[in-house]
């Protein structure tokens, strides 16, 4: 059985930021794959599929960003499951926008969703999906770090989204199926010339 959680803040105000792409990128994969639920599981929404034969619990932390790991440990706990069967999938200050990069373990780049998973499990060798946000110094150099990632895509940054999604549900695939590096190699690329971002556009 494989776990596969999405990142993000709770809350309809949150729902287009980019500090909530990994929620939006599940949402593909719950719809795609036609998951079961949501049931509710120690602080986090949780949708069942199946992947040509493989369990995979698809989970929405309804906890804020920065306590994220008090959903996800318990969860993982209790399945029993090993690092490399948890799947996060998370926003990337340090990636172009349009872009996806996986990794294995690692430090936490100053992400709060991360850091607090690394804490509550007590370990950090688990899968990343990482969907670049692009940083501010590059798009509004004016705009602080936290007003970045907290506003909203634009309906135009929203359409752009549609490929990222594909690929990042393709890329999870073949993470299910246990092959990261073939998964590394098909997606640490570029999806698209980044464009430029506008920030704090609201829907």
């Amino acid at each position: 059985m494989k776990i596969i959680v999405g990142l993000g803040n709770p809350g309809s105000k949150y729902e287009t930021t980019r500090h909530n792409v990994g929620w939006l990128a599940l949402d593909r994969m719950i719809d795609d794959w036609k998951a079961v639920g949501p049931k509710t599981q120690n602080q986090a929404e949780v949708w069942t599929a199946n992947l040509g034969g493989e369990k995979v619990l698809l989970l929405k932390p309804q906890t804020f960003m920065n306590l994220s790991g008090r959903a996800v440990a318990p969860i993982v706990q209790f399945y029993k499951a090993s690092p490399e069967d948890l799947i996060v999938i998370h926003d990337e200050l340090d990636i172009p926008p349009n872009t996806l990069k996986l990794k294995t373990g690692g430090g936490n780049g100053g992400h709060n969703g991360l850091k607090s998973i690394d804490e509550c499990l007590g370990l950090n060798n688990y899968h990343r999906v990482r969907i670049g946000i692009g940083h501010p110094r590059d798009y509004r150099p004016q705009m602080d770090v936290a007003d970045w990632v907290l506003a909203h895509y634009s309906p135009s940054e929203c359409a752009d989204l549609d490929e990222v999604f594909t690929r990042t549900r393709d890329a999870v695939r073949m993470l299910v199926a246990g092959d990261m590096k073939r998964a590394a190699n098909s997606f640490n690329q570029k999806i698209s010339n980044p464009k430029t971002a506008v920030a704090g556009e609201k829907e």
